[in-house]
């Protein structure tokens, strides 16, 4: 018949495929450290042995062993703690991984333990040692160990996978200037004049890029084209579509969908109609969830003559020449969400020493700490402040105030356009030939 092995799994010879630790002992007795030694070869553990601290602690720099198996007490050392000093030592010395310390000692003193744990300590063995205690301490040890070392291997993945991360990071980071640069380039001009007009532009992404649009473009020899948009979110998604709209809106009459009509000898498209064309274009032609709100201008800068549409966009804010400041429009519906949409159409006589201003919701929706939004209000008190300032003198100094009421906590795209009927006096003649 035959026998099984009757033995308990921690006295069970280990198997050859389980990784070989080194253990040392540290004790002035060599039948201790024989007594220790034989029955851990057998258990298939790499044996080291130190007589002294010092022999110990040299053994430590040269072999940094799995786990230290010390006496309490070592004559030669530094008094009767030099167990204690020895696991203060090994601890303080640089290991690539971690070392399992067990003290060996006589006593049951609970102060003992409690100095033995402060110095670092992970367990004690009471002498005499038997096989049994002996060989099922060190495979708690040996599970702790496993701990570690998965730990670490785990931190080492964590580091490598965060430095690929940071790479890339850094790779996005680069592209985004770049986009961030050719963003901006899609508005050609951040002035313009034409006759008694001036035209001052800001733009200004809460991120790298945002889904902000201003710009402006002539139509014919007496009227310009002003538009202001506001694509859902500022992210790449808005950017890609600011840069489409862009090109629908450019200076070329190719491309330019307010201006195609002019090509056939009649008016250019007006307002209300273009505001139509682009709701359809998003809906037929874009899969996509996006939407954008939108202000429309034609403006006769020859008569001061005003129309414009306002698709969602907020309200904008005329100050007339005595400083009155008058909100215009009713809202109307954004672009790009409903199949028949019903847009606010606007028109106003603009006259010398006016002004109109024309904002994103990164202005009328900034939030100061306390939760309030800027609003109507804060734009109409920002005009009456402000109303020594014109151009892009004015457009700053509203950025620094929408930035200082919102603590530089500014969580969305801004941007503005800002028209200004110049007074006699302001305009500039322009020098005979």
């Amino acid at each position: 018949m035959k026998r099984t092995n009757r033995l308990s799994p921690v006295l069970a010879k280990p198997t050859t495929n389980r990784l070989i630790r080194r253990v040392l002992i540290v004790s002035p007795s060599d039948a201790q450290r024989r007594i220790l030694s034989v029955p851990l070869r057998r258990a298939r553990y790499e044996v080291l042995e130190a007589g002294s601290v010092a022999d110990a602690l040299q053994l430590c720099q040269r072999i940094e062993p799995d786990i230290v198996l010390s006496d309490w007490i070592i004559p030669g050392g530094a008094g009767r703690e030099s167990g204690l000093d020895l696991c203060r030592a090994f601890r303080a010395g640089e290991r690539s991984r971690y070392g399992y310390f067990v003290l060996l000692t006589s006593a049951q003193d609970h102060e003992d333990i409690a100095r033995g744990l402060e110095a670092g300590a992970d367990d004690f063995l009471a002498m005499p040692v038997t096989k049994q205690d002996l060989l099922a301490r060190l495979a708690a040890g040996e599970r702790i160990l496993r701990v570690e070392e998965d730990l670490r291997s785990s931190n080492a993945q964590l580091r490598a996978a965060l430095d690929r991360l940071r790479d890339t990071q850094a790779a996005i980071d680069r592209d985004l200037q770049e986009a961030r640069k050719l963003q901006q380039g899609l508005v050609k001009q951040r002035s313009g004049r034409f006759g008694p007009i001036q035209l001052s532009l800001l733009l200004r992404p809460a991120g790298h890029i945002g889904g902000d649009l201003v710009g402006f473009f002539p139509i014919g020899d007496d009227r310009v084209g002003i538009y202001a948009l506001d694509v859902s979110g500022h992210g790449v998604t808005a950017a890609l579509l600011t840069a489409q709209l862009s090109v629908h809106l450019s200076g070329s009459a190719d491309q330019n969908v307010a201006l195609r009509a002019a090509q056939t000898g009649t008016d250019a498209v007006s307002p209300a109609a273009l505001a139509h064309f682009f709701n359809n274009m998003m809906l037929e032609e874009m899969a996509t969830d996006t939407y954008y709100t939108m202000i429309y201008a034609d403006l006769n800068h020859v008569t001061g003559r005003l129309r414009m549409v306002q698709a969602g966009h907020p309200h904008p804010v005329l100050q007339r020449a005595d400083g009155s400041v008058l909100p215009l429009g009713n809202g109307g519906m954004p672009i790009g969400v409903f199949e028949r949409p019903v847009f606010d159409e606007i028109e106003v006589i603009l006259k010398p020493g006016d002004r109109l201003l024309i904002c994103s919701d990164g202005i009328t929706e900034a939030t100061n700490p306390a939760g309030r939004l800027l609003g109507d209000d804060g734009v109409e008190a920002i005009l009456r402040t402000n109303a020594f300032l014109g151009g892009h003198v004015f457009l700053e100094s509203m950025a620094w105030s929408v930035s200082e009421y919102c603590r530089g906590e500014r969580q969305d795209d801004m941007s503005a356009v800002l028209i200004e009927y110049l007074a006699p006096a302001e305009t500039v003649p322009l020098p005979r030939r």
